[in-house]
């Protein structure tokens, strides 16, 4: 790792590393949980979905600060397990990680004959994924230091973004607090409604940052009238609330992100934008501009505003990635509607590390575009895909049957050709760990 091996092994002390070192593909959710690794720490685990999901209770020993620490199956799938993690210094600015896994499966010699195999290639499966995360995450904190530990508020943490941010931060060192409908008075949690225009004043005071994800899923099926109007007030409406908060507080926090879209740009074919183009026309483009101007009192008052334009975020836990899986794992994937549009996406992990250095970079603010520097056609999107799964690409989905089914959604979401650069990203200085399409999906999918 190329990290001091105090910030490796704190990284992993604090909460969130355990959701953050969770590969996207392996359904995990904890249940219980007592403390982190120190010794006498406890998780309980729920593998798979019900009814057949498995329950794996852990316990932490033989903790050794800043060096060691170790986790031993109570009980679960595994005859034994004992998993030890060694953090070792390279020098004053590097570490070797080391996982040593000892186990057996159950049943002696018949289970290791019958799933020796498959269970050692999804161990390296697995941590080929976790160390690929940690050296990222930490990374990414070291290079964010300077700005010192944050208090943070997101919107949307239940999102699938705000699922991966919330705990790429805690496991920085910062404090998350998550503005939620009904939050009452749980700790770390402000309570709003944008639908009635109420919002908890009072426990705003105090934060450092806003990270504001919230808004209507743009993607879950067409677009009514009434369904247009609930994206646009999620996003208009509900940052005029949040913005009228910040700004009325004895003390507003330094910064603001607030996440937009590349739909600002509209269908541009080939045309390469940057944050210094105009806006597109049609309905996204619209909701991004009026969403995007909300924000100026926020700046005009001393908040220095980041409107983060996402392109097509890839991740295994949600959004378009998931959804492709099935079709193309059975040979039925393709191309849309000719394949030439451009597709501006970008990794997850990328969106988390974007999200960071904004917050810590005092020289950036206004739209910033928040896409891989290497965009593809939607024909190099589905045939990179189809490699990476081992698998053919060979039906096309025609644009006519695209607007059948989707209507003004498809058109706008599928049909659309968005050529976007991350100009103020990259000449401002953010390295993109997951810029090639191919290293990204082989990331998300462990492949």
């Amino acid at each position: 790792m190329a990290a001091p091996a105090t910030d490796v092994f704190a990284w992993h002390a604090r909460p969130g590393a355990f959701e953050r070192l969770t590969p996207p593909w392996e359904r995990v959710a904890v249940v219980e949980q007592r403390g982190t690794i120190e010794n006498g720490a406890r998780k309980v685990l729920r593998l798979g979905r019900p009814p057949f999901a498995t329950r794996w209770v852990a316990e932490h020993r033989d903790y050794i600060a800043g060096e060691q620490f170790r986790d031993v199956q109570t009980r679960g799938p595994f005859a034994h397990w004992t998993h030890t993690h060694r953090v070792e210094p390279d020098g004053a600015d590097a570490c070797w990680l080391e996982d040593h896994v000892a186990y057996a499966l159950p049943l002696g010699g018949v289970g290791a004959l019958a799933g020796g195999g498959f269970t050692r290639r999804k161990l390296q499966r697995m941590f080929d994924y976790r160390h690929r995360v940690t050296a990222h995450d930490v990374v990414a904190h070291a290079r964010a230091r300077g700005s010192g530990t944050m208090k943070i508020l997101i919107s949307g943490a239940s999102g699938l973004i705000g699922t991966a941010l919330a705990p790429f931060l805690t496991s920085g060192g910062h404090r998350v607090v998550r503005l939620t409908r009904g939050a009452g008075e749980q700790a770390d949690t402000v309570a709003w409604d944008p639908g009635a225009g109420t919002i908890d004043r009072a426990r705003l005071e105090g934060l450092d940052a806003v990270v504001h994800l919230a808004g209507e899923n743009i993607s879950a099926g067409r677009w009514s009238p009434e369904r247009k109007a609930r994206i646009y007030a999620s996003r208009v409406d509900g940052t005029r609330l949040l913005v009228e908060a910040l700004t009325g507080l004895r003390q507003p926090p330094k910064v603001l992100i607030a996440v937009s879209a590349i739909g600002y740009y509209g269908n541009r074919q080939d045309d390469i934008v940057d944050e210094d183009s105009a806006p597109g026309a049609g309905f996204l483009a619209d909701v991004c501009r009026e969403w995007e101007a909300v924000t100026l009192p926020a700046a005009q008052h001393g908040i220095r505003v980041v409107n983060l334009r996402l392109g097509v975020v890839l991740s295994g836990n949600g959004g378009m990635l998931p959804t492709l899986l099935t079709p193309f794992r059975l040979g039925l994937g393709g191309a849309i509607g000719g394949g030439a549009q451009y597709v501006s996406w970008v990794a997850i992990d990328d969106v988390l590390g974007a999200v960071l250095y904004a917050l810590s970079t005092p020289a950036l603010s206004g739209p910033v575009n928040a896409v891989s520097p290497h965009p593809v056609t939607n024909r190099e999107f589905t045939d990179t895909l189809a490699r990476v799964l081992s698998r053919p690409a060979l039906l096309p989905i025609p644009a006519a049957a695209v607007r059948l089914l989707f209507g003004e959604m498809g058109e706008e979401l599928l049909l659309a050709s968005t050529r976007v650069e991350p100009q103020r990203l990259t000449t401002s200085g953010f390295h993109f760990a997951f810029a090639d399409l191919e290293t990204a999906l082989r990331h998300l999918l462990g492949r």
